[in-house]
């Protein structure tokens, strides 16, 4: 793919990404992490573009859908978290796993040291504990293992759903470092402990649920997207086949 093609398909996940942040969210959908709608392609561009060009064209599309569809100033600063979950479920994608360990391990351990946090109900976060455990996990196992991460078509629709799980959780745990840690909500809103209670709880019963949907939505569009990026050899999924190649023929 020549890099004019390769940035005509950033500037149209750029532009998809535009549209759906400047589109409200439902009614019973309306709080929760995301306002907009960018959680339904926010993995797909890490895992489909590759870790850094997935944080460009996420971090294009909210910009420009954050300034049409204006929430506030502040929200600009969150939502740095989406090209971050982007990113995030990118390096997934393909193995990365030090990357993705050190940022949640970092960014969990941050939030549980800040005296506030445990004022809050633990259970308010019972995604990122449970996206944190089967990233412990997987990425332990693999490492242990000393095995590719190869996204095989075989297993390729759960290896995408791990992706955007972990994508999306790791979005979410931005926007709560930025709230929490960062004291933004002292600081830009002026919460206090008991206004924050009830934010913690409303978010922990709707945002899994955007979770789910974008999931359902990654694993359904994912492969066969993924199946013609590499017909027309596109260098990530070109390059992952040469490493799952030769890992084969390690092994054998």
């Amino acid at each position: 793919m020549r890099k004019s093609q390769f940035l005509a398909l950033v500037a149209l996940f750029a532009s998809i990404n535009a549209i759906l942040d400047s589109l409200t969210g439902l009614p019973e959908l309306s709080s929760g992490v995301w306002t907009g709608w960018i959680f339904i392609v926010e993995p797909i561009n890490g895992i489909v573009l590759g870790p850094y060009a997935g944080f460009l064209s996420s971090l294009i599309g909210v910009m420009i859908g954050h300034s049409i569809y204006f929430r506030d100033v502040y929200e600009f600063l969150f939502t740095l978290g989406a090209p971050l979950g982007a990113m995030m479920a990118g390096f997934v994608f393909r193995g990365r796993w030090k990357i993705v360990l050190t940022y949640y391990t970092a960014l969990l351990g941050f939030y549980l040291v800040t005296p506030i946090a445990g004022q809050l109900p633990i259970w308010g976060m019972w995604d990122v504990y449970l996206a944190y455990a089967v990233l412990l996990v997987v990425a332990v196992t693999m490492m242990i293992w000393k095995r590719i991460w190869h996204p095989e078509s075989k297993g390729l629709v759960y290896i995408i759903a791990l992706s955007a799980l972990i994508g999306l959780e790791a979005d979410i745990l931005l926007r709560i470092f930025v709230f929490i840690p960062g004291q933004t909500y002292r600081l830009f809103y002026e919460f206090t402990v008991d206004q924050l209670v009830p934010i913690w709880v409303e978010a922990a019963a709707i945002t899994p649920i955007k979770v789910a949907i974008s999931i359902l939505v990654t694993t359904t569009v994912g492969p066969p997207l993924i199946k013609a990026m590499r017909k027309l050899d596109f260098r990530p999924f070109a390059m992952s086949t040469k490493k799952g190649e030769a890992s084969k023929a390690k092994r054998a």
